[in-house]
């Protein structure tokens, strides 16, 4: 690389759009900037896919720029539709502040809010004690309804119907961007490409209100190469808060990608030197597997830490290289009731229940295609049924194809 962390984000596929790429690259190479991006509390944890926006973070702070990471305690209260068919489902107050304690926490294990360089905000601190009628005619004056509503955020909406409270939002966005230009002198606001017009808002009403200049980025809105949606899988989100979704889950999430996402997946979440990417992205056939060890392993540290990451490479290896042992403790695990298993239960139902399938039509239809397993056995009948007589030391394996497990033992 030339030294360039604009060029380095770009080249990792960080980069969607961007107001005035000349302005953002000199801000970034050669000053020390102040950048936000903003994460409403609409859930207990975020997902995998908000890890696009917290890697560039974590890039950003590396190269010396002080990261703002702004929850939204007041938006979250008014919902925004960008990207959405329907209206977001209006939460508790009490609710938000939770989840925005959850949030806060997530964001810490990536940028350290103890350390210089990165600050951790609440935009509810400034939203709720806006007078209405002094909002609408200082910063509410300055917003066309007519450029609103022909933004793409709006536009997918108004067909199904937009609420007076999502029209909002945009005007609350913008708003944060100008307080934080004033409290912090942040002059670049960032977040996902569908949020364009939102921080473009932002950027228009500085300059209106203030005379000054600031600037606008966003990342790409990513799929996998199925087309999946980044961070689901069919069981659900790929949640990074351990206790919804545990780390050797998250670990084999990256080891299943499609071998076409590899080095996307790796430029964009791992802190791994491009040069040692573009060795592993060159990896095919079997080789390619190496490559999505290295992935999943990376990925993991940065989220769970050292020791998780281990653990999960280790019941990975127990469970797919034929080890016994300790290893295997490390695998998801689910008791189930001995009289249960004693008198048997049906794989469509015990692999539904465990979460290997998602559906019990799923499981018959992969049982008529033999990819079902109890232990090292493929499930060869609809009337098989796995019973106590199945576990051994390690309790009973459960495997969907070859790279989904699962270990169930006796209670």
């Amino acid at each position: 690389m030339s030294g360039s962390i604009y060029d380095e984000l770009k080249e990792r596929g960080f980069i969607a759009q961007v107001s005035d790429e000349a302005a953002v690259r000199r801000k970034l190479d050669n000053e020390k900037t102040t950048f936000y991006i903003g994460f409403d509390s609409t859930a207990a944890s975020l997902h995998a896919g908000s890890l696009v926006p917290i890697m560039a973070m974590v890039h950003l702070r590396r190269a010396g720029h002080t990261a703002v990471a702004l929850t939204g305690g007041g938006t979250t209260m008014v919902g925004d539709p960008s990207g959405k068919s329907e209206m977001r489902q209006m939460l508790e107050e009490e609710r938000i502040r939770a989840f925005g304690t959850a949030i806060r926490a997530q964001l810490d294990r990536y940028l350290r809010f103890d350390q210089p360089g990165a600050v951790s905000l609440d935009n509810a601190d400034w939203l709720k004690p806006l007078n209405y009628i002094e909002f609408l005619r200082d910063i509410g004056r300055h917003f066309s309804v007519n450029r609103m509503l022909a933004a793409e955020a709006y536009k997918l909406r108004l067909e199904k119907g937009l609420s007076f409270i999502e029209f909002n939002y945009q005007l609350l966005q913008a708003y944060d961007y100008l307080m934080l230009w004033r409290t912090h002198k942040c002059t670049l606001q960032m977040g996902g490409d569908d949020q364009w017009g939102n921080i473009l808002a932002g950027v228009d009403l500085i300059r209106r209100v203030e005379g000054a200049a600031v600037e606008a980025m966003t990342f790409p809105l990513l799929t996998t190469a199925s087309g999946a949606k980044m961070g689901k899988t069919a069981q659900g989100a790929v949640w990074l808060d351990a206790n919804l979704f545990s780390p050797y889950q998250y670990f084999q999430y990256w080891v299943d990608c499609d071998d076409r996402d590899v080095g996307r997946f790796l430029r964009l979440y791992t802190l791994l030197p491009l040069d040692e990417i573009r060795r592993l992205e060159a990896l095919r056939d079997r080789d390619i597997n190496e490559a999505k060890r290295v992935l999943a392993y990376e990925a993991t540290r940065l989220t769970h830490g050292d020791a998780a990451a281990e653990e999960a490479r280790a019941g990975a290896a127990a469970a797919f290289g034929g080890q016994g042992g300790k290893d295997v403790e490390s695998l998801p695990t689910t008791a189930v009731p001995r009289a249960r298993l004693e008198a048997g239960i049906a794989p469509a139902e015990l692999f539904t229940e465990v979460g290997l399938t998602p559906s019990r039509g799923e499981a018959k239809r992969l049982i008529q295609q033999g990819g079902l397993y109890v232990n090292d056995g493929r499930v060869d009948a609809l009337t098989r049924l796995v019973t106590l007589k199945d576990a051994g030391p390690d309790g009973i394996l459960l495997k969907a194809g070859k790279k989904k497990i699962h270990r169930v033992v006796p209670a």
